[in-house]
């Protein structure tokens, strides 16, 4: 006896002639297969099974003493449904995995129904819908990042014609802010999960890049000294600016009237 499920019978009393017997569930003593040393696969003859799947059918062939578990591995092979997602019913009931097949009557021909899990079939319509959410995000996402590219050129534009000395406009930088911040709306308009949360992330602090510069070019452009070196022509102008809004508080006092000639006796008294 090997173990509890196998008989070594020796024939002749030549151990050449081995032969290990099964001792399957019921009883039944069956020749065990050379396939079988390690356990990891049912023997007996060989039953195809038609195995119906919605409007799909296929025959899965197994060994007939094989388990229903060997056969979901099996399904899954034609079908590319894991054992785990797989329901089987014969005869209106359904059947665990370690229940044996030639225990529940499965014969040759014999029609076996294969649904799928709810649960598992479920959860794969939440995370289909979860992808195709952030593919439409993406998308969103895009043409948001074609419409900045566009305005960045703009914005290159202005920046090189500030630094050369132009003037520019000031709605120039007020229109192409505005434009940048339609775009920004956009983005918070979008509803991103897992990469295009990322993308959205990345294209917004973008836009606030824009934004920024723009207004950094607005001030120097208003001001062209203030990014001058010169230090005493920015001082003197403020002077000027100062002297024009005081102008008024700085009068010399009037003179005094030649027509009143002054009271000695108030002289006097201002001396007392």
């Amino acid at each position: 006896m090997i173990g509890s499920n196998f008989v070594r019978v020796v024939e002749n009393g030549n151990n050449s002639d081995e032969i290990d017997w099964e001792l399957r569930p019921g009883g039944m003593l069956v020749q065990k297969s050379d396939g079988d040393d390690d356990g990891s696969s049912a023997s007996g003859p060989m039953i195809t099974v038609k195995v119906s799947h919605g409007s799909y059918q296929y025959d899965v062939s197994v060994p007939a003493q094989s388990t229903f578990g060997d056969l979901k591995r099996t399904i899954a092979h034609e079908t590319g449904m894991e054992p785990k997602d797989q329901r089987l019913l014969f005869r209106g009931k359904e059947k665990e995995d370690d229940e044996y097949l030639h225990m529940a009557g499965v014969k040759d021909s014999a029609k076996i129904i294969l649904m799928e899990d709810p649960a598992s079939k479920e959860n794969k319509l939440e995370e289909t819908e979860r992808k195709d959410e952030i593919s439409r995000a993406c998308e969103s996402i895009a043409k948001v990042r074609a419409d900045v590219d566009k305005l960045s050129q703009k914005v290159a534009e202005l920046e090189a014609a500030v630094q050369s000395g132009k003037k520019v406009a000031e709605k120039d930088f007020l229109v192409l802010t505005e434009l940048l911040m339609v775009q920004l709306l956009k983005l918070d308009g979008i509803e991103a999960g897992g990469e295009a949360k990322v993308q959205r992330r990345l294209e917004v602090r973008r836009i606030q890049n824009y934004v920024e510069t723009l207004d950094s070019l607005k001030a120097r452009n208003s001001n062209p000294f203030s990014g001058s070196n010169n230090g005493n022509a920015v001082l003197v102008t403020t002077k000027w600016e100062t002297f024009d809004s005081g102008s008024g508080s700085l009068g010399a006092p009037p003179p005094p009237s030649s027509s009143s000639p002054p009271d000695p006796m108030k002289e006097w008294e201002r001396f007392d």
